[in-house]
């Protein structure tokens, strides 16, 4: 006699193929919004070191600061989107002197990313769906190829995620559930007379926002009958989480 399968082993059997459907596509759910919350009043303070080149790009120093990023007010961007006014305040590294107004930028989140506006340059942060390898052109809107770009070696960068949900530690602690992006990594030229160094890199903590970020970039050129010691011009910074609200 041919037995037929009762609720129980249904039940069981369907468990299964779900359970299979999840562990071969894990990291489907998450969104940009995860990882950019906004929302006005919501701040995030950062230990902020400034690389600069001093001694005519013959030595480098570091200044730090306390910078605190609010979210300060909506606004609509220049295609009319509904956007987000981010103003960055600064202060000593001990918090005691009054927080001054740096810079204002732009953040837009829409469906399925998240754009930045600063310095007139605007940037696709994040995209969806967020999983590891996923990649994009994030600098795609920058002007890079021009005689009048500001920014060439900006060009090309192939934005893309890595560690996705994996914790990470910052200035004020560890953060639970991170995703990192990759940007730029990359030295060109030659050592013995010219060299362009570019690194770019952010960390954004689930429910949080942007929690690492760093940035540098320098061109070093050997030393020559104008400049006996060799020179390098360019910048960095270098932003970690201490606290936020």
């Amino acid at each position: 006699m041919k037995l037929k399968p009762g609720p129980a082993f249904l039940i069981a059997f369907m468990t299964l193929i779900v359970s299979g459907c999840n562990k071969k596509n894990p990291l489907i759910t998450d969104t940009p919004a995860d990882y950019y919350p906004l929302q006005v009043g919501n701040y995030i303070i950062y230990r902020m070191d400034s690389i600069k080149f001093i001694n005519v790009g013959s030595s480098d120093t570091v200044i730090s600061y306390l910078a605190k990023e609010v979210v300060d007010d909506t606004l609509s961007d220049n295609l009319g989107r509904p956007g987000f006014r981010i103003i960055r305040y600064l202060s000593d590294t001990t918090g005691t002197a009054p927080w001054t107004p740096s810079i204002a930028y732009m953040v837009t989140a829409t469906r399925n990313s998240v754009e930045t506006v600063e310095n007139n340059l605007r940037i696709i942060k994040l995209v969806t769906p967020v999983q590891d390898y996923l990649s994009w052109l994030g600098n795609a809107y920058i002007d890079t190829k021009s005689d009048t770009s500001q920014v060439p070696y900006m060009d090309g960068w192939n934005y893309t995620y890595a560690n996705t949900g994996l914790p990470y530690d910052v200035a004020g602690g560890t953060v639970p559930a991170t995703v990192t992006v990759n940007e730029a990594d990359e030295t060109t030229g030659n050592a013995n007379t010219y060299t362009q160094t570019t690194f770019s890199q952010e960390i954004y903590g689930k429910g949080i926002g942007p929690i690492y970020r760093k940035f540098f970039h320098s061109e070093y050129q050997s030393p020559n009958a104008s400049n006996p010691a060799g020179a390098t011009v360019g910048y960095g910074l270098t932003f970690s989480m201490v606290s936020h609200n």
